[in-house]
């Protein structure tokens, strides 16, 4: 049974994992010479975002809305690393990265998808 809260979420998850992994993608030159605060800023952002999708959204159900629930923790693991790593080297444009992007903007395509037909 899909409740309410995955559909509310995965509505607004899914458009921004295909919003931002594109931009992302577009703009990789913007991360080469980033200031650390800037990077813990963004980890910031992060870290809520993150903690408002696990608050919320902390349902291991073998569906769909399993993909929120993981991308939710990935997202404010990632928040925490980048708080406590600001300094850390900034992932360059390259296979690897290619991929990674590519396989957000499907994901959030799925989860777009899925929220808004059901």
């Amino acid at each position: 049974m899909i409740n309410e809260i995955s559909i509310q979420i995965g509505s607004i998850l899914g458009p921004v994992l295909m919003i931002l992994s594109s931009s992302e993608y577009l703009n990789f030159k913007i991360w080469k010479d980033v200031a650390p605060t800037v990077v813990a800023l963004n980890g910031l952002v992060l870290l809520i975002c993150g903690l408002i999708i696990v608050r919320f959204h902390n349902f291991w159900h073998l569906d769909w809305t399993l993909a929120i629930t993981i991308f939710g923790w990935l997202i404010l693991l990632t928040g925490i690393f980048r708080l406590f790593v600001p300094n850390a080297k900034q992932a360059g444009k390259n296979t690897s990265t290619t991929i990674l992007l590519s396989v957000l903007f499907l994901v959030g395509g799925f989860i777009t998808f899925k929220s808004y037909i059901s």
